[in-house]
């Protein structure tokens, strides 16, 4: 059933994907429609599209980073202006221990939380709320954001476009392989952090 769906998808005029892709991926974050349905699912079939031809790779990756991008937005704003009654709401009932360790990863390491929690799923649909909740301000968020939706929009959609037909072995390997990467993403930013902070110990040590 749900292949049949996907293949309808993929089949679809250049206009009806584009449109749905930016859609799941705009809700999966300022509605958490990533619960039902991860958007990565969606951006990677939409750079499968791109591979059969029936849609511009360009235009894809421009929907795919400004949905995720302008999602994220509209979810901090959610969390912002609702705020705690946010982590009140019923679909988060059954998911209380993930979001204690989203929050206290946000807690920990802030701005970064929001970028590396985009790779994933589940911290992805949550993060930017929590954002807003916790009062992260704007201009903190937004780089972040943006970082994290060029990065995970560009890389999903370019691993659908080099997959071809071979797009939910692919999807598959990505959510497994995500925790993976934010791994190594995660040592490269403390690496640059620890760094940074020996320079600045150096500059005040010789001051």
């Amino acid at each position: 059933m749900l292949s049949d769906v996907l293949e309808r998808v993929l089949d679809a005029p250049s206009w009806t994907v584009l449109l749905v892709v930016g859609a799941v991926v705009f809700a999966e974050d300022a509605l958490f429609v990533g619960f039902v349905l991860p958007g990565e699912t969606l951006a990677i079939l939409g750079g499968v599209a791109a591979n059969r031809g029936h849609v511009s790779l360009t235009a894809v990756l421009v929907v795919v980073i400004l949905a995720a991008i302008i999602g994220d937005s509209v979810g901090y704003e959610v969390g912002k202006h609702l705020g705690p009654r946010v982590l009140e709401a019923k679909f988060l009932a059954n998911h209380a221990d993930r979001v204690g360790d989203a929050q206290d990863f946000l807690a920990r390491r802030g701005g970064w939380a929001v970028l590396l929690g985009r790779w994933v799923a589940f911290f992805r649909a949550v993060m930017p709320a929590l954002a807003g909740v916790a009062r992260m301000p704007y201009r903190v968020f937004l780089p972040f954001n943006a970082v994290g939706g060029i990065v995970w929009g560009t890389v999903v959609v370019l691993v659908g476009y080099l997959a071809g037909a071979s797009y939910e072995k692919v999807e598959h390997w990505l959510g497994r392989g995500a925790p993976i990467l934010v791994g190594v993403i995660a040592l490269v930013a403390l690496a640059v952090w620890w760094i940074r902070r020996r320079r600045e110990r150096a500059r005040e040590a010789d001051v």
